[in-house]
C-alpha cells in the first residue's frame, strides 16, 4: 500500500505560475538584445539571400548558419519548429543539436572567431514577438555552449526580411518569394542540412 498527499489547488497554481515565469525568463527583450553587442552583418541582404536560396524556408522554419571572419558561409542547417509553446531552452537545445551536426565546436579558443546567425521564417509582420525573444535567448545560449560568437537574428515574413535590433531589412527575399540565384563567393556553398536530432527534440517536447 502506498501513502501520499495530493497537492492542493493552491500548490498546483503556484507550480504552474512558477513554470510560466521560468519560461518567460528564457527570452530576450529587444532592448536586451540591442545592448548585448551583437556584431553587425556587413552585407545582411547577401547573407539572407544565400540562406533563402539554399534552404527555401517556409513559415515555422529555422535556419542556423555559421560564418567565418570574412562572412563566408561555413555551415548551415534548417529544421521546422514543432507546435509547442515558445521556450528559449527548447530552442537552444534544437539549435545546439544542429550546430553539433554540421560544424565542430570552438570551445578551445579563447576568443570566438566564427559567428552563428539565425534566420527564422514565420507568419505575421516583422514586429518583435515573444517567440522571437525565445529564439534570441536560444541562439545566444547555443553559441556560448558551442564556442561561437552570437550573431544576428533575422526574421523572414511575407513583408520581407528584418534584422531585429538593427532596423535593417528589405522586401526581398520574403516568405513567399522564389529563391534567387546564388551570389558569387570565394568558397563553394556547403550543402544544406535538414531535420535530424533537433526535429526529434522538438517533436518529443511538443508531445509532452
Amino acid at each position: 500500500m502506498t501513502f501520499g498527499f495530493a497537492p492542493s489547488s493552491a500548490a498546483s497554481t503556484s507550480t504552474s505560475a512558477d513554470l510560466s515565469a521560468a519560461t518567460a525568463n528564457r527570452l530576450l527583450e529587444p532592448s536586451e538584445w540591442a545592448a548585448a553587442g551583437i556584431p553587425l552583418l556587413r552585407n545582411p541582404r547577401e547573407v539572407v539571400s544565400g540562406l533563402h536560396s539554399r534552404h527555401r524556408p517556409k513559415p515555422a522554419t529555422a535556419v542556423v548558419a555559421v560564418l567565418d571572419a570574412e562572412e563566408r558561409l561555413r555551415a548551415s542547417a534548417s529544421f521546422v519548429r514543432r507546435q509547442a509553446p515558445a521556450d528559449g531552452w527548447m530552442f537552444r537545445n534544437a539549435l545546439l543539436a544542429q550546430l553539433r551536426r554540421v560544424i565542430p565546436h570552438d570551445l578551445r579558443r579563447r576568443t570566438p572567431v566564427r559567428t552563428a546567425v539565425l534566420l527564422y521564417c514565420r507568419d505575421g509582420d516583422a514586429r518583435w514577438t515573444e517567440e522571437d525573444g525565445a529564439w534570441m535567448w536560444g541562439l545566444r545560449d547555443a553559441c556560448t555552449l558551442h564556442g561561437l560568437r552570437c550573431g544576428a537574428y533575422i526574421t523572414l515574413t511575407r513583408d520581407g526580411w528584418q534584422v531585429l535590433g538593427e532596423g535593417r531589412g528589405g522586401r526581398r527575399p520574403n516568405s513567399t518569394s522564389p529563391p534567387e540565384p546564388f551570389a558569387l563567393s570565394e568558397a563553394p556553398p556547403p550543402p544544406p542540412r535538414t531535420g535530424g536530432a533537433a526535429s526529434e527534440v522538438l517533436r518529443r517536447a511538443a508531445a509532452r
